[in-house]
């Protein structure tokens, strides 16, 4: 029996950190306000995903987000059917509305979301998920040295056995502060590093060997995005693996990147490409013999949570950013995520869910709205 979409609301919500997330020349985070995004079909089945404003990369805020999804997106879906052969016509729909990633992405994992409960299974049935756990790496931004190692000791205590670390600002702080992480945290550690387009083209090549030599995994996204040629040269020469994340924010990006061959490794992040463009994006790294992980954009519990589900797909690999829970006092989810050995085992992500006291206590002060 076919079922509609019937209201869409959208909640925001704060949680602090333990400590703030400082990545690139000057991105820094210092608690998350995000917001939560519920679809609510005709016959009471309702998904729900987590959308993280980012304006200093995506341009998006707790306003627009709120905004342009009771503007523009959710008329765009409400009355309309939902099936698993009409999901693709209802995110081209939300797509008519340019840019806006995180919005649609969480509206889309919503959807899924919904369409999963009106079915009567779970969303890793729907989505295929074929792994019963999946690695994972924890994001370890930029600071003084004795902070970061704390903080690296501390997730690795907890469970963590890849660090992705910022890097950009200062290269001899970055080197100093990747060898004293080696040297503390041991050879089970698996360090590799994202320097947000930081490096120039001088010295990219020589820091990316300094970097393999030392025994870091991958760089992500070394150049700035429009040296696209320059970009391409690197990853030809191979000094060590590239991770592609800025210069494939969609999949016009991704056939772009692959056109010229610029990266090793791609970064899906279902917070800005929903499972509808990021599964999408999947088949196409995957037919071009492309490595792939699963990013996150700083997520709380929920948007782990769903980021995880994808994670355990066929075809993904690599260690996916799954541990950001790790850095925030408190969170939504009961019973909260753990990692066991450097694993996030998917039977504890399908257990967890909202709890609606911990919302009730996070939400913002009229901060919701329903379409």
């Amino acid at each position: 029996m076919s079922t509609t979409i019937d209201r869409i609301e959208t909640i925001v919500f704060r949680l602090p950190l333990k400590d703030p997330l400082r990545w690139g020349k000057a991105g820094v985070l210092d608690d998350l306000v995000h917001v939560l995004v519920r679809v609510t079909l005709s016959d009471g089945a309702t998904g729900v995903a987590e959308a993280p404003p980012r304006p200093t990369i995506y341009g998006e805020t707790v306003h627009s987000i709120t905004g342009i999804i009771a503007q523009e997106l959710a008329p765009r879906l409400l009355g309309e059917t939902v099936s698993e052969n009409r999901i693709d016509l209802l995110y081209e729909r939300m797509a008519q509305v340019k840019n806006n990633h995180t919005a649609r992405g969480a509206l889309d994992m919503a959807l899924w979301d919904a369409l999963a409960a009106h079915q009567g299974i779970t969303l890793g049935e729907l989505l295929d998920v074929t792994a019963k756990r999946v690695p994972v790496s924890y994001i370890l931004g930029i600071g003084d040295e004795e902070t970061v190692l704390a903080e690296a000791q501390r997730v690795v205590d907890q469970g963590v056995r890849v660090l992705k670390v910022k890097i950009g600002r200062d290269w001899q702080a970055d080197a100093m502060r990747l060898a004293r992480l080696q040297q503390t945290l041991g050879p089970d550690v698996i360090l590799y590093v994202d320097a947000n387009e930081c490096f120039d083209v001088e010295d990219a090549a020589s820091r990316l060997t300094y970097l393999a030599e030392m025994g870091v995994r991958y760089c992500e996204e070394p150049l700035p995005v429009e040296l696209i040629q320059e970009r391409a040269l690197l990853c030809k020469r191979q000094h060590l693996p590239l991770i592609a994340d800025d210069s494939t924010f969609t999949l016009r990006d991704l056939r772009r990147e692959l056109a010229l061959n610029t990266f090793d490794v791609l970064n899906i992040k279902t917070a800005r490409t929903g499972y509808t463009e990021s599964t999408q994006m999947l088949n196409l790294a995957r037919q071009a013999h492309k490595g792939v992980m699963v990013g996150s954009q700083a997520a709380a519990g929920l948007g782990t949570v769903r980021t995880a589900l994808f994670a355990a797909k066929t075809g993904i690999e690599h260690p996916s950013e799954l541990s950001f829970f790790l850095k925030l006092d408190g969170d939504l989810l009961a019973p909260p995520l753990a990692l066991t050995n450097g694993y996030l085992q998917m039977s504890d992500v399908v257990d967890a869910t909202l709890d609606p006291h911990r919302v009730q206590d996070a939400t913002l002060d009229h901060a919701e709205h329903t379409a």
